[in-house]
């Protein structure tokens, strides 16, 4: 039986797919253009007996759902770009400690207070751990609200498999814009914890910490996460390619960058230059193999993100100088159009040569 799609926000859709993913406990503090995650879970967490809180600050809101979460709980957080950098000492907390956490950004344009516009220049403090350490998260990146919802739940999925924040990376557009959403949501089988703080009655008491002041003993941590972050890498790379298959020529863009590169292969394939898009849905893990082998067909890739150039770098290590690499991007809120991609594929294709590799944009 069909379900029919219902028109919801971007940041409604993810509200409640967290919701219906069985999330337990919510912390947040009003910022644009999340702020109707924050408003959609004051209202729905009530309603099902769960924990919401609106904290006085990101700083409260992240290290409460630190506490939250060591007790086994599914915590879901959300914010925006100056906000997430607040919550950036929490997050090395929680992966220091192992803890299980979902963190949406939704991001702004910036440096700064910026504006309310949509942009994806967090990329580098997403994919670079965010916090202070050597550590990772996994970074989901939804193009649609209906992938959103479904990453949601993902998301919690993989933060409790492997004991670590998992942050979903979408953009203000995507949170912001109004979209038919196919409410079919999923909740993630519970895992029995063998670690969580629940009282220690009848067991060996628990102890959750990032804390370890014996060198050697914080450098096999160290080294365990960083197993951890191996099989992640190994088990967890998503990814998406549309008519790469007889494409001369590709676009690597996530989020609403893809979308808008959507278009521009179209126009670009009437006009008679074949482009195709590859995706990547993790932006980390970010999907090296599957991008290196996807462009040996191609005379050339361009990269296309709302800002000044950040998955550049990732998409220039996997082509390992064998193809050359273009950007195009917009910053400060402002979208690319279809027409100025298209420029640059078609300036990409008659500028294309082994090795060269050109910023324009």
């Amino acid at each position: 039986m069909s379900t029919a799609a219902v028109l919801m926000k971007g940041n409604e859709a993810m509200a409640e797919a967290a919701i219906q993913a069985g999330c337990d406990a919510y912390f947040g503090y009003p910022i644009t253009p999340q702020a109707e995650v924050l408003e959609w879970m004051a209202r729905r967490m009530p309603e099902l007996g769960r924990t919401f809180i609106q904290a006085e600050s990101e700083l409260g809101a992240i290290n409460m759902a630190l506490g939250a979460a060591a007790t086994g709980a599914r915590v879901f957080v959300s914010s925006s770009s100056p906000g997430i950098s607040l919550m950036a000492e929490g997050m090395s907390y929680m992966a220091g400690s192992e803890v299980p956490i979902v963190l949406l950004n939704v991001m702004r344009g910036g440096p700064g207070l910026g504006s309310i516009g949509a942009s994806q220049s967090d990329y580098f403090q997403a994919t670079r751990g965010h916090g202070h350490g050597d550590y990772h998260v996994p970074v989901l990146a939804p193009a649609s609200a209906n992938e959103a919802v479904a990453l949601v739940a993902d998301a919690f999925e993989i933060a409790e498999r492997y004991r670590t924040p998992v942050m979903i990376l979408a953009d203000g557009v995507l949170g912001q814009q109004m979209e038919p959403v196919i409410p079919e949501y999923r909740t993630p089988d519970r895992i029995d914890f063998d670690w969580a703080l629940s009282g220690a009655d009848g067991r060996a008491p628990r102890v959750v910490r990032s804390l370890h002041l014996q060198p050697h003993e914080l450098e096999e941590h160290n080294r365990r996460l960083q197993w951890k972050y191996a099989e992640i890498a190994q088990r967890e790379v998503r990814y998406a390619t549309e008519d790469l298959d007889d494409a001369e020529i590709g676009i690597v863009a996530y989020g609403t960058a893809a979308r808008v590169a959507r278009t521009a292969c179209e126009r670009a394939r009437a006009d008679g230059l074949r482009a195709g898009i590859f995706r990547p849905i993790t932006l980390w893990p970010f999907p090296s193999a599957a991008l290196s082998a996807a462009t040996g067909r191609l005379r050339a890739v361009v990269v296309l993100e709302l800002s000044a150039g950040q998955m550049i770098d990732d998409v220039r290590l996997a082509v390992e100088g064998r193809r050359p690499v273009y950007f195009h991007g917009r910053t400060g809120g402002m979208i690319p159009t279809p027409g100025e991609v298209v420029d640059t594929l078609r300036r990409a294709w008659a500028l294309s040569e082994p090795m060269a590799v050109e910023v324009m944009g």
